[in-house]
């Protein structure tokens, strides 16, 4: 039997910056966690909030690659994001744009870190980068938090699963 423990998520506005930072440490390996990110049959198990289905429309999680995928609620599209993986180094790093398609031209880049904090735990920092504060501002005014929150909760049970 695996047990967890509910750890914090912290997402953090840069007053002067047009950033958002998230941190969140899982109990699992760096390697666990960081294939959840890339193995698109894990990706939509977790992201997003638990009222919502994921479906991965295109999913090439390499260096050069792309991805886009949908939200769904009660079998109806709701939102659906695109982007680049920049760089996948493998338990290390992954470097993606992010784009919301209802604001095309708000695209942000993303680099999510994961840091072997020890004892099969891991801490995973993400930092966005968007091209103005208002945009910034949008994307946590848009209930990214509670999806967030929700997406992390998810992944702490696939990770207890093994």
């Amino acid at each position: 039997m695996t047990t967890t423990t509910t750890h914090e998520t912290r997402i953090e506005a840069d007053p002067e910056l047009p950033t958002v930072r998230i941190v969140r440490d899982f109990d699992a390996p760096p390697d666990r966690v960081y294939r959840a990110w890339i193995d698109p049959e894990l990706v939509v198990r977790w992201l997003g909030p638990k009222d919502i289905t994921m479906q991965i429309d295109t999913w090439d999680a390499r260096t050069g690659g792309s991805y886009r995928y949908s939200a769904r609620r009660n079998g109806a599209e709701i939102a659906s994001f695109y982007g680049s993986f920049h760089e996948l180094r493998p338990v290390e790093r992954l470097v993606q744009t992010f784009t919301y398609e209802g604001v095309p031209d708000g695209v942000c880049l993303e680099t999510v870190t994961f840091e072997d904090l020890g004892d099969g735990r891991t801490r995973a920092t993400s930092l966005s980068v968007v091209d103005t504060m208002e945009s910034r501002d949008g994307m946590i005014a848009s209930g990214m938090e509670h999806g967030v929150v929700e997406g992390y909760e998810k992944l702490d049970a696939l990770l207890a699963e093994g």
